[in-house]
């Protein structure tokens, strides 16, 4: 790795900023700073270290990921080479050869054949993310989605009769709940389940076109079991929203698999990425199928037709069943987040060997990650991308600990439950959202040699397109976060529609809501937290994570309450609930995201506090004074409109950033190295081949 550093660039011809932005430029003791106030001591990094640091509890389960990711390295090639047919069975192929090592099955119970770990099966989801990404979406349909499903909502007899063979890849099946007229709603799903009392069998029918199940994967050529979700009927009534067991393939005469009766299946075809996936439509013209065949977890009929259930509230009901399903959210952030891994370590490595333009006339050619402007580009991404691993671990700790929990449906885990579906949510969006940039970003970067098909980012942008939709549009999940921050105005919504939300808000009195506002209880904490008295956010050192923390919560509860005063002076004013929501969304979508990023510092910060003390601390230390200043200086303009930044500070963060870029940029190999991403998956023969000999002047 080169250790070479770029010249200082000047961020600011103001040179007056004051003795609050001269204390700004001064190293943070204990973090930056190891050598005391007298200067700074560039750290090293011992990168197996590092990779046991980010591994974590599951190191075991990465490694063998790992190990099998190498092994089948050769289907990016077929990825480019073969046929969509011949392509979609080589992933087939891969699946169930994976589905024998075990590495598919750590979420299911032991006696099954699992592994009994459900933390075990997202750490090894995420990490298989950084190989072929059709891969590791036929695995998410088939052990995610899919046995998920049947594990979560059913009982033993479902259990007992199908999750043995799902977890072996012998029962391949779909998860068919989106329908063409209906996704994020899916409380409104069209399509219908009847109870035939005299036939003890349910009736399931597509009415609509608009009904047909969408984008289903596996549905297309290999699935032979759906889940399916539908409104039940009973005598005439609708019980909501369930999921039913339908056969959707059976063999003939022959042996081959083909449509069940009444069951019409239909290819997706060519799409963007994910091609190694069957995504199909499926109709269902009255399909019958034994009562038993009723996902019964959460509620039954009885042979007479009786409907019964724990859970009263029949909307209390579906969110319970839908929240039971929130792993698929929790693995689709992670895989994203991994699949950005390989888009940074191929980034820094191109640019530690790329060398362009000479620095003055007497000097050969630059490194790309010596100028500034690369650093800039790339350095606060693989900050941000180290901020997203560690908040993505505690989600995957809340998950074990929710679903490892007996006697699930009590209040105490009920509220880590909704906790859980709130950070599952706004991590997923967060987490996606952070690889379409992150990715789109390296690629530029790599320039020509980033578009070949074999550089991987031809295939990590088209593959990873999808996941910001997927399991959840991020707007729609950004919705929910909001929804459980608002819950701190109006009281204990869970049931409430985002109509009704409002009305519980307007409710409220102005008084009491000034009252339950936290921003001006915060900056009280801050201020007493802080130096610098009244004047915290101006005087507190920039490499303080209390600083950063405060300004991150800060900006979180002034939009935040300001969207419940917005939402509740509209209504107060007499317009209709559904208007004043549509003007204010954007409003709510922005407490959501100011909100996913405190809690993405908050973890970064914790998850860094246990880490020894030794030069990998203060490595990580710079990544997190990175990641939360970037984090600040991009939405710098709303700091400023509410006073809580000088423009003299705004400078002195541009100033730190930079500093921080070039601070990071002799770890820059190292810090990538550690994510450990296999080289036999990497190819990128352009990007990572023989250093560019550069031309003498």
């Amino acid at each position: 790795m080169s250790d070479t550093v770029a010249p200082e660039l000047s961020t600011s011809t103001d040179d007056a900023d004051g003795p609050a932005a001269a204390a700004d430029r001064s190293d943070h003791a204990g973090r930056a700073d190891r050598a005391g106030t007298s200067g700074y001591v560039q750290p090293t990094v011992d990168v197996p270290v590092l990779t046991r640091i980010l591994d974590g509890r599951y190191a075991e389960v990465r490694d063998l990921v790992r190990t099998n990711l190498a092994e089948y390295a050769g289907v990016l090639e077929d990825a480019e080479t073969m046929t969509g047919p011949e392509f979609r069975e080589r992933v087939l192929e891969i699946v169930q050869e994976m589905a024998k090592t075990g590495q598919t099955g750590f979420g299911f119970p032991e006696e099954y054949g699992g592994g009994g770990d459900v933390g075990a099966s997202i750490a090894a989801f995420e990490t298989l993310a950084m190989g072929d990404l059709s891969v590791l979406v036929k695995v998410g349909v088939q052990f995610g989605l899919f046995g998920g499903a049947v594990l979560q909502l059913g009982t033993k007899r479902h259990h007992d009769a199908h999750l043995s063979d799902i977890i072996h890849g012998r029962t391949l099946g779909c998860f068919a709940m989106t329908e063409s007229g209906h996704g994020s709603n899916v409380q409104a799903l069209a399509t219908t389940a009847t109870y035939d009392v005299g036939t003890d069998e349910f009736v399931v029918r597509t009415p609509h076109d608009a009904a047909r199940k969408d984008y289903i994967g596996n549905a297309a050529t290999h699935g032979e079991l759906a889940v399916v979700f539908a409104q039940l009927h009973i005598g005439g009534e609708s019980q909501g929203v369930h999921a039913f067991l339908v056969p959707i393939r059976v063999r003939d005469d022959a042996g081959d698999l083909v449509p069940a009766p009444g069951v019409r299946i239909e290819d997706c075809g060519h799409k963007m990425g994910l091609n190694g996936v069957d995504n199909g439509r499926l109709w269902f013209d009255d399909v019958r199928i034994p009562r038993e065949n009723l996902l019964n977890r959460f509620a039954d009929v009885s042979a007479a037709g009786v409907y019964s259930s724990e859970i009263e509230s029949p909307g209390r009901r579906f969110f319970t069943t839908i929240g039971t399903l929130v792993q698929g959210r929790v693995s689709v952030g992670g895989g994203a987040i991994n699949a950005s891994k390989v888009a940074m370590v191929l980034a820094v490595r191109y640019a530690e060997r790329r060398r362009q333009f000479e620095a003055s006339s007497k000097e050969s050619e630059q490194l790309l990650l010596d100028y500034g402007m690369h650093q800039r580009r790339l350095l606060p991404l693989l900050a941000s991308t180290y901020a997203m691993h560690f908040a993505q671990a505690d989600v995957t700790r809340q998950l074990h600990e929710v679903f490892s929990t007996d006697g699930g449906d009590d209040k105490d885990n009920g509220l880590a439950r909704r906790s859980l579906e709130s950070a599952a949510a706004g991590m997923k969006a967060a987490g996606t959202w952070h690889a379409t940039r992150t990715i789109q970003e390296c690629r530029e970067a790599c320039g020509g040699a980033g578009y070949l098909a074999a550089s991987r980012f031809a295939a990590l942008k088209a593959d990873t397109d999808v996941f910001t939709t997927f399991e959840g549009d991020n707007h729609v999940l950004f919705q929910l976060v909001a929804k459980g921050l608002l819950t701190d105005y109006a009281g204990d919504f869970q049931d409430a529609d985002q109509f009704e939300m409002v009305r519980l808000i307007a409710g409220i009195t102005l008084d009491e809501l000034v009252k339950r506002t936290r921003a001006h209880q915060l900056f009280e904490r801050v201020r007493d937290l802080l130096p610098g008295g009244d004047d915290w956010d101006s005087e507190a050192g920039l490499l303080d994570p209390a600083y950063q923390l405060a300004m991150l919560r800060y900006r979180e509860e002034q939009i935040i309450s300001s969207a419940a005063r917005r939402l509740k002076r509209g209504v107060d004013d007499g317009e209709n609930p559904g208007a004043v929501f549509s003007r204010v969304q954007d409003h709510v979508i922005a407490a959501a995201r100011a909100h996913v990023d405190r809690v993405v510092l908050e973890a970064f910060i914790a998850a860094v506090d246990q880490v020894p003390e030794g030069d990998e601390k203060v490595a990580l230390n710079l990544l997190v004074d990175l990641h939360a200043l970037s984090t600040i200086e991009g939405d710098r303009a709303w700091f400023l409109e509410h006073g809580r930044m000088t423009a003299a500070r705004s400078k002195a963060i541009t100033r730190e950033v930079g500093d921080l870029c070039r601070k990071l940029r002799p770890l820059a190999g190292d810090l990538v190295d550690a994510f450990g991403v296999p080289p036999e998956i990497l190819r990128a023969p352009d990007l990572l081949g023989p250093v560019v000999v550069a031309a003498e002047a």
